[in-house]
């Protein structure tokens, strides 16, 4: 989840904010505490003390252990009996209701769906429906596999998973 993250959060440090180049008061005489600055992070409108600045939270997972990860994913929704092997996942025209018809049929409320290769039907009829994700075989990502609650594979599909994964 760390990978997906922007980064982009950002504020300003005393350096950065204009403004607070004299000192307030001199440093000895006044009674009041000694100022440096009018941008100091304990004045109002100063910089902020440790400010958030942006980075890349991205970090890369070796090759086996991904597979590993998807054969798990893959198993765990086979074993708790979520993975649907269809014939042949294809619609012959792009309807919106044919695919809720489809997924009512199956009893699949928020699921994956996975072609061999892109499908304009299917994505173009599953992509209004909240919850249905449409991906191919070959990016098939195991947060979607685990966040769904049904995994609906066609068969074509779920041979390229083995040959490409496998």
């Amino acid at each position: 989840m760390a990978n997906c993250r922007q980064g982009t959060q950002s504020a300003l440090t005393r350096g950065e904010v204009s403004g607070g180049g004299k000192k307030p008061w001199k440093q000895k005489g006044t009674g009041r505490a000694r100022q440096g600055s009018t941008r100091a992070p304990q004045w109002t409108h100063g910089g902020i003390a440790f400010a958030p600045k942006p980075r890349d939270y991205s970090y890369s997972l070796n090759r086996k252990v991904k597979r590993l990860a998807l054969k798990s994913a893959l198993s765990a929704k086979a074993a708790s009996g979520d993975l649907l092997i269809v014939d042949n996942l294809d619609l012959s025209e792009i309807k919106t209701k044919t695919m809720c018809a489809f997924l009512d049929k199956l009893g699949a409320g928020k699921s994956v769906m996975v072609t061999p290769q892109v499908r304009e039907n299917v994505v173009k009829s599953a992509r209004n429906i909240p919850g249905v994700i449409t991906t191919t075989a070959t990016i098939l990502s195991v947060y979607d596999i685990v966040n769904a609650s049904k995994l609906i594979v066609d068969k074509d599909a779920l041979a390229v998973i083995e040959e490409v994964f496998a």
